[in-house]
């Protein structure tokens, strides 16, 4: 078994003329829980989806778990969701949840350690379409906790939720990671950086950097995360002039 869950060099992605996503290598190891971050537009949902598999890349590698992006043996090992709540509002959780596990093929106690892994038991009976943003979005993590995936992918979970249900999902994502899941998570929130152990920082489709929350600290000598990201923003326009 490889200690990297995730290896990508040089990976290009073009829409057209368009580069979402220019000559970026980076490299996760297992086990690890790493942010995504940058502002809106700067390419990180188009790398979380050719991660997952479902966008091809225009130049370059990507291996995740030792296979090519999107090769049939990744995908239940592989589990994604997306910003929006990929899940059926007219169904209640345990049924969506049962309907996604009869497809996945995950065997039918996955349906109740799942509902409980993301805190819903006592709303396994509500039908989705009543239930809160920040529930939704944990009914979305319930589906994606299928089976027995070993990297998780989660794109903007966070986004247009309110503090108290920001702070509860984060919580959630550090002890699936404290059980030994790999967890990649975008956000244009700087303030998240510092809830997960690596950050890597993007603009403009490039990767401007790959390092720790305290590193970020050090190296911009700011504990404002926000500001961190422009001071290094800068730096990094300094030294390409």
């Amino acid at each position: 078994m490889s200690d990297r869950d995730l290896v990508i060099e040089r990976l290009t992605k073009k829409f057209g003329t368009f580069v979402a996503v220019d000559d970026l290598s980076v490299t996760v190891p297992q086990g690890s829980f790493f942010a995504l971050l940058g502002p809106s537009g700067c390419g990180k949902t188009t790398l979380i989806r050719t991660i997952a598999g479902t966008q091809r890349i225009t130049s370059g590698t990507l291996h995740v778990l030792g296979e090519p992006a999107g090769t049939p043996a990744l995908r239940p090992l592989v589990a994604y969701a997306a910003q929006t709540a990929a899940v059926y509002g007219d169904l209640t959780v345990a049924e969506n949840v049962q309907y996604f596990a009869s497809v996945l093929g995950a065997p039918a106690g996955d349906v109740d350690r799942v509902i409980d892994a993301v805190d819903l038991g006592r709303y396994a009976g509500r039908v989705v379409g009543r239930l809160s943003g920040g529930q939704r979005s944990r009914v979305s993590l319930a589906v994606a906790l299928l089976g027995a995936p070993r990297l998780l992918l989660l794109d903007e979970p966070t986004v247009g939720l309110d503090p108290v249900l920001r702070e509860e999902l984060w919580q959630l994502f550090r002890s699936l990671a404290d059980d030994g899941l790999t967890l990649l998570v975008s956000s244009h929130v700087m303030d998240e950086a510092a809830r997960c152990d690596n950050l890597l920082l993007m603009r403009d489709g490039s990767l401007l950097t790959s390092i720790t929350p305290d590193g970020l600290r050090e190296r911009t000598h700011s504990d404002d995360m926000e500001r961190a990201f422009l001071i290094l923003v800068r730096e990094t326009e300094r030294s390409a002039a």
